[in-house]
């Protein structure tokens, strides 16, 4: 293990950020001149790893920061990277970082990155050899110095903590404090237990009158337990003789309550049939009153019909011979197309057959032109040049001419070709969008044959839909007046429920289900009462008892769900709710009596999903249905859960018993079970309100007709549109494409001419043409004399042919094919009306006519009957109503009997308690008291307590405590006894461990003595070969007698150590053989070596990892300064060096080497080599 690199940053001169470069495991030599830094380099290392700088004050840690221009420094540290290949670290790593930071109020050590305490780092160091007790393995300007001028008994304390001894020291002193600590414990106790034994002997006398006091109380507490119980069983029995009158009571009650019930459900009822009635016949009298006005508006119709079917059939006639004669003239103008197509047809083969032979006619004669002229220009070209060579050149800039006239008109020729590929492309994308549209008007005669077909399909269903009208009306009409009954039952449900809770917790459900629904809050399930049903109403008072207020807690999925709904409810601050989290519930699997006539688990009575199950065990769990209060008292004992009667009655699991009167009237589950009852109805009636469907889909289908006939001319339009732009891309196309054929002539002329051109200049310059160039010329002129007759031959037939074709287009195009689509819009627009249809609209009407008025006849039937039931039920209604108000005063009478009951019942138990607290107070009784005075008369009882209430005054002055503190002082005599043993031997062990400690101490530092002194004569040997030296220790001769007898006395006060009075140093330097100087004789660089050779036997005697020397050979000579660097040359094979010179003699076999410079108050270390470390000492030599 070795130092590898180490980082200071603040730390004292070193201001920047130091990164030292990683140091070698062997010997490494700083160099720098006074005052750079080096000093501070090796106090930055003693500050991670010694104890110099510990318990700083304020001061002291500011003069460990930088202090210097700029930015104040507040914080430094020092990291100390080190190699640990070896695992001398027990960390399992290759490297260990350790670093301490520093600051005005921090001071902190990290290993490895994470923060650790001083001494986790003290003693990681001290594992890999770092000991405190010897810390020679750093050696400071200055140390070498004092050791020079320590005396014997300051050296022998320098043996003493190299042996360790600091420990059994430190040792020693804490257990001379824990003999004094025991000594003054003990003095203590002695002191207590003198005054234990004079309150002893004061409670002896005590004693007896205490005895008799005791006789007399244990006699008054046997009469007043005998008093007592028989006045608790006296209550007792009136208890029970209450317990009979209620029960009969409570039956009565019981009866009462039944009738009442079964009286509020037949007045329910009635007013229900009341009130169906009554707006039954409210709908009847609307109806009728409709039904006048129907019949006659529906005559009046009838009237206005007749007058306009004439009109209608006048209508019909004049159109459909309209559509005659339109047909007519389309068959025309169908065959005239199909005539002008066919000569089309016949006429565009020819012209294009023309239009190709004039091309290639014009074609041969361009080129016979050209060559023609090729001839000319080469007859004049000798009077035009002087020689070949003239000649040559022109030609040749002739044709370079012709080559980028070419390569131009090739450009154009490639983009004409790639616009005539779009055009191509562009026209059969119209002619596909052409044929499409085409489709689609094909397709919309088809779509309106089918609708035209639907709807005479839904005409017919709803001339049969009309004969059944009457029966619809009346089925609305009922389904109307179920639903506002539903909705009003819905309200009056709602409003009942919300009545049997407080306000606030109303509020609260109410803020929920709107703050669920606004912010779409999932996994709310609702409240209690929402998510269990009870299908008996027998057993709905059982229910509500047990649930109280948790009928309205709301059940969610999770915590967070709660939390989320909580957050806005508290914002709002709109009332109170309790939330049961599901995931948070836990209970506990129950067993429960069999199921009897007798007892019923709750849980069994009420239906629910099971997602819910934890919900409702959570409420209903421990409860169960038992048919009285007796079995439900036995249930609670036998099996710890609730029981409760079908009146109301509990008996929880403790014991108490709680029930009485309840109104039913007002139960909260009947409520909640009526409110979810006819919201359900509300939500099935609201969805049966559709009876027009047929109607509403003749509608439809009409609409859609409308739509595909208006859809017609959008179409025509864009057919229009598409065939223009058809002709216009084609006509496009053909002058792009005679352009291109005029681009390739050019291009074939150009090249004939160039071909021309090269040949010539293969040729000599001649004054005249040769003999075949001149039959040539002559062919060639009759050939386009030819060629140019025939041309214009080819152009009159072709220009005949493309007249004929314009002409035949244009008639098609714009005259017979634009005359047909207007006869099909016109054809298409000419309807007839049906006659049937009209006859059947009269018919209808006066259908309809006829069952109005009998629809009449029967609701005024109706109206009669719906008024005599309505006064029977009325009549039935007042008489309950009155029988319920008597049974109503009968029960408020009964509950006030019931609320004096329990309060009598409630003033006995108070008694009753109070006897058995005034029997709990006396205490322990003796087992007479039980049977001494069970039939004594109760006035003799109560004379004979107050003659022993007397007797007592007599006594009132004794010490009532006086046998229990008697009993107290023996045990703490007793203790405190055992505890002076205890210390006794304490004392006697501690002695017997100082002795222990002094002999492992005088072992230790005789041990090391002789390892230091063994290995001092070795090193002063190996640094001064012709010399020796030797360590003395020196012991004390003269003892006087007071020592000695103080010594005596104070036994393990000392130890044979004591006797050494230093350790002496002898050396010679020249001879092996005579007696040796003394340290006060030497010489100061003698004094160094000798210092030296002392530091380097202590470090062998406990070697380090590692090494630091700050300039340790300053006062050396020169042999003495090569023997040092030789030594630790030697040394560095185990161990690594880092020091600190000005001498070359240090640098000779050093292995790496640092520089320290000191700038603008900031000190850097750098590696240099060992040629720039040699300069440097060289110049830092004195002159």
């Amino acid at each position: 293990m070795h130092i590898k690199q180490i980082i200071i940053q603040g730390f004292k001169s070193y201001k920047d950020q130091t990164i030292i470069e990683p140091f070698s495991p062997r010997h490494n030599v700083v160099v720098g001149r006074n005052g750079s830094g080096k000093s501070n380099f090796f106090a930055a290392i003693r500050f991670v790893l010694s104890d110099a700088y510990t318990n700083m004050g304020r001061e002291e840690r500011q003069a460990l920061l930088h202090e210097g221009t700029g930015p104040a420094t507040m914080s430094a540290y020092v990291e100390i990277i080190f190699d640990n290949s070896d695992n001398r670290f027990p960390t399992g790593k290759d490297e260990v970082v350790l670093r301490r930071t520093i600051g005005l109020k921090k001071d902190e050590y990290s290993l490895d990155k994470k923060s650790a305490t001083k001494t986790d780092v003290m003693n990681l160091l001290e594992s890999a050899g770092f000991s405190r007790s010897n810390p020679y393995y750093i050696v400071p300007q200055g140390r070498i110095t004092a050791l020079t001028n320590a005396k014997d008994p300051e050296r022998l304390q320098l043996l003493k903590e190299v042996a360790g001894t600091r420990v059994y020291e430190q040792r020693r002193q804490e257990s001379k404090k824990i003999i004094e600590e025991t000594d003054s414990k003990r003095s203590k106790i002695e002191e207590l237990l003198n005054y234990i034994e004079e309150r002893l002997e004061e409670l002896e006398e005590e004693k007896e009158e205490l005895k008799n006091f005791q006789d007399m109380d244990r006699e008054r507490r046997c009469l007043e337990y005998a008093i007592y119980h028989r006045e608790q069983l006296d209550l007792k029995r009136q208890l029970n003789e209450m317990d009979e009158l209620r029960e009969k009571g409570v039956h009565g009650s019981n009866q009462q309550n039944k009738l009442f019930k079964d009286d509020a459900e037949r007045i329910t009822k009635i007013e229900l049939e009341i009130a169906e009635l009554q707006g039954k016949i409210d709908l009847l009298n609307v109806e009728k009153r409709e039904l006048d006005e129907d019949v006659q508006e529906q005559i009046k119709a009838h009237a206005q019909i007749e007058l306009a079917l004439k009109d209608m059939e006048d209508t019909a006639r004049q159109n459909r011979e309209a559509k005659k004669r339109r047909e007519h003239e389309l068959r025309v103008i169908e065959i005239d197309i199909q005539k002008k197509e066919a000569e089309l047809e016949k006429t565009i083969p020819s012209y294009m057959n023309e239009v190709n032979r004039e091309a290639q006619l014009k074609e041969e004669l361009e080129d016979a032109e050209l060559k023609r002229q090729a001839l000319y220009a080469k007859q004049g070209r000798s009077s035009q040049f002087r020689d070949r060579g003239e000649r040559d050149a022109w030609l040749g800039k002739e044709i370079q001419e012709i080559d980028r006239t070419v390569m131009t008109q090739q450009q154009q020729a490639n983009d004409l070709e790639s616009q005539i590929s779009n055009l191509t492309q562009s026209i059969e994308r119209v002619s596909g969008e052409i044929q499409n549209t085409r489709n689609k008007l094909e397709q919309r005669k088809v779509n309106l044959e089918e609708m035209n077909n639907q709807h005479n399909e839904l005409k017919a269903q709803r001339d049969k839909l009309t004969d059944q009208r009457k029966e619809l009306w009346r089925e609305d009409a009922q389904l109307e007046t179920k639903l506002i009954n539903a909705r009003e039952q819905w309200k009056s449900n709602e409003r009942a429920l919300a009545s049997s809770m407080d306000k606030k917790t109303n509020n609260g459900l109410n803020a929920v289900k709107r703050i669920v629904e606004q912010y779409h809050i999932k996994g709310v399930l609702g409240p209690l009462y929402e998510l269990v049903d009870c299908t008996d109403p027998n057993k709905w008072t059982a229910v509500e008892v047990t649930a109280g207020q948790s009928l309205f807690h709301v059940v969610v999925d999770t915590d967070d769900t709660a939390t989320k709904v909580l957050e806005v409810l508290n914002r709002e601050q709109n009332g109170r709710v309790t939330f049961m989290p599901l995931n948070r519930l836990r209970t506990k699997t129950l067993e429960y009596p069999e199921s009897n006539d007798k007892v019923i688990p709750m849980m069994k009575v009420l239906k629910f999903d099971k997602a819910y199950t934890k919900a409702v065990e959570q409420v209903f769990g421990r409860s169960v249905i038992c048919v009285d209060l007796n079995v439900a008292a036995t249930l609670a004992k036998s099996h710890d859960l609730d029981g409760i009667t079908l009146d109301g009655d509990r008996v929880d699991r403790k014991g108490a018993l709680t029930g009485g009167y309840l109104d039913v009237r007002r139960r909260r589950l009947e409520a909640a079970t009526n409110l979810k009852k006819w919201r359900k109805e509300y939500q099935v009636l609201d969805s049966h309100q559709q009876v027009t469907h047929i109607l509403s889909q003749m509608q439809i289908i009409e609409a859609r007709r409308r739509q595909v006939q208006n859809s017609r001319d959008p179409l025509l339009f864009d057919l229009n549109s598409k065939m223009k732009e058809e002709t216009n891309l084609k006509e496009s196309k053909t002058g792009k494409e005679r352009s291109l054929l005029n681009l390739h002539s050019n291009i074939k002329m150009l090249k004939a001419q160039k071909e021309a051109h090269q040949t010539e200049m293969n040729t000599e310059l001649t004054q005249t043409l040769t003999s075949q160039e001149q039959r040539r010329l002559e062919e060639l002129n009759t050939n386009i004399e030819l060629m140019r007759e025939r041309l214009s031959n080819f152009s009159t037939s072709r220009s005949e042919l493309e007249a004929r074709k314009n002409v035949l287009e244009n008639e098609l195009n714009a005259n017979l094919k634009r005359r047909r689509e207007e006869l099909l819009i016109h054809i298409e627009s000419l309807t007839t009306t049906d006659d049937d249809q009209i006859h059947s609209t009269k018919d209808e009407l006066e259908k309809l006519i006829q069952d109005m008025s009998e629809r009449a006849d029967e609701i005024e039937a109706e109206l009669k009957n719906s008024s005599t039931f309505l006064s029977e039920k009325s009549s039935e209604l007042e008489k309950l109503k009155s029988e319920q108000i008597e049974r109503q005063q009968k029960l408020e009478r009964q509950q006030k009997n019931v609320d004096k009951f329990l309060s009598k019942r409630k003033l006995i138990l108070q008694k009753k308690e109070e006897c058995t607290k005034n029997i709990r107070e006396l205490g322990a009784l003796p087992d007479e008291a039980f049977k001494k005075y069970e039939n004594t008369d109760p006035t003799k009882l109560l004379k004979q307590l107050h003659k022993v209430n007397e007797g007592l005054k007599k006594y009132s002055h004794v010490n009532k405590k006086a046998f229990e503190q008697y009993n107290n002082f023996t045990k703490q005599r007793d203790t405190l006894t055992k505890r002076k043993d205890e210390l006794d031997q304490s004392k006697r062990a501690i002695n017997d461990l100082i002795t222990v400690l002094d002999q492992r101490k005088d072992e230790a530092i005789e041990r090391t003595f002789k390892q230091v002194a063994k290995y001092f004569s070795e090193v002063f040997e190996k640094l001064v070969p012709a010399g020796r030296g030797q360590l003395i220790m020196q012991r004390r001769i003269d003892r006087d007698s007071e020592e000695e007898e103080d010594d005596d006395d104070n036994d393990h006060e000392g130890s044979v150590v004591d006797n050494y009075s230093g350790v002496a140093i002898k050396v010679s330097f020249n001879s092996k053989t005579d007696e040796g100087l003394r340290m006060q004789q030497l010489s100061g660089g003698q004094k160094s070596l000798v210092a030296l050779t002392l530091i380097f036997a202590i470090q062998q005697c406990d070697p380090a990892p590692f090494y630091l020397f700050d300039e340790i050979d300053a006062a050396l000579d020169a042999q003495y300064r090569t023997a040092v660097a030789s030594m630790i040359h030697e040394l560095c094979e185990n161990g690594q060096f880092i020091t600190t010179t000005f001498r070359p003699e240090m640098l000779a076999n050093a292995d790496k080497f640092y520089g320290v410079t000191f700038s603008n108050k900031v000190s850097r270390v750098s590696a240099i080599s060992k040629d720039d470390a040699l300069n440097f000492i060289t110049q830092e030599q004195p002159q």
